[in-house]
C-alpha cells in the first residue's frame, strides 16, 4: 500500500473512532478541577506521575493559603512544596509553580497567555500541558498526547510503534480534524481507564471500537 493510500486509510479510521468514542463518552472532559486558567496550569504540573484525583484534593489546600496568582508568586517555593508534596516530586513541582506564577504576575497581568509558544516558555510547561490549556481553556485546536493517548492510538492502528509524545502528536495532527482533537484525547483517557486498560488485559468484549481496532483481542 502506498504512503498516500495508507494515510487515507488511517484518516477514515480516525473519523470512525471519533464517532464511536463520541457516542460512548459524550461528556468526556478534563478530570482536573479548575475554575480559572492559572489553576489548570498549576494542576497539570502537579499531575505529572500523580493521579488527577489526588491533585484535586491537594490543590484545595493550596488555594486556601494562596488564592490567586499574586499570592502564589509571592510565596516561597518551600511553602508551596510543603502543601504539594503528596503529589510527588514536590521540590521540582513547587519550584516550577513558583517561577511560573511569578512570570504570569510580572509579564501577563496574572493571566495565562493564549499563545502556544508563549505557554511553552513557562517553567514546567511542555507540549502536553500547553495543548491541554489551548484546548480546554481557549477552545483552540489541540492534541494532548498523554500516556493513554499514546498507548491507545498505537493499539488502534492510528500510529505504528511511535512512542515519542511529540511524534505521536505530529502524526495525529494529520489524521484528526482540528475541532475534534481536544475532545478525542479526553475520550481516549476515559476509554483507557475504563476499557482499554494498561494494568490488566483490555476488555475487548466491552469495547465500542473492537471491530475497528488493529489489536482487538490481543
Amino acid at each position: 500500500m502506498t504512503e498516500e493510500k495508507e494515510g487515507l486509510k488511517k484518516k477514515e479510521l480516525a473519523l470512525k473512532l471519533i464517532e464511536r468514542l463520541k457516542t460512548a463518552y459524550p461528556d468526556a472532559g478534563c478530570t482536573l478541577d479548575y475554575d480559572d486558567a492559572w489553576k489548570l496550569l498549576v494542576s497539570v504540573r502537579l499531575a505529572a506521575q500523580c493521579t488527577d484525583a489526588r491533585v484535586n484534593v491537594v490543590v484545595e489546600k493550596l488555594y486556601e493559603q494562596f488564592p490567586d496568582v499574586a499570592a502564589l508568586a509571592a510565596a516561597e517555593p518551600e511553602e508551596i512544596e510543603a502543601i504539594v508534596r503528596p503529589c510527588g516530586l514536590g521540590r521540582s513541582k513547587a519550584r516550577d509553580i513558583s517561577a511560573c506564577m511569578k512570570i504570569l504576575n510580572d509579564q501577563y497581568q496574572g493571566k495565562v497567555p493564549g499563545d502556544f509558544d508563549a505557554l511553552l516558555k513557562l517553567p514546567g510547561v511542555g507540549r502536553k500541558s500547553a495543548n491541554l490549556i489551548m484546548g480546554d481553556v481557549f477552545q483552540k485546536p489541540a492534541i494532548v498526547t498523554d500516556t493513554h493517548c499514546i498507548r491507545l492510538v498505537n493499539r488502534m492502528g492510528l500510529v505504528d510503534g511511535i512512542r515519542d509524545p511529540k511524534k505521536v502528536e505530529m502524526a495525529l495532527w494529520k489524521l484528526i480534524p482540528p475541532k475534534e482533537g481536544s475532545d478525542f484525547c479526553h475520550r481516549l483517557v476515559c476509554h483507557g481507564r475504563d476499557i482499554c486498560t494498561a494494568r490488566t488485559k483490555p476488555h475487548c468484549d466491552r469495547c465500542c471500537v473492537s471491530d475497528l481496532c488493529a489489536r482487538a483481542g490481543v
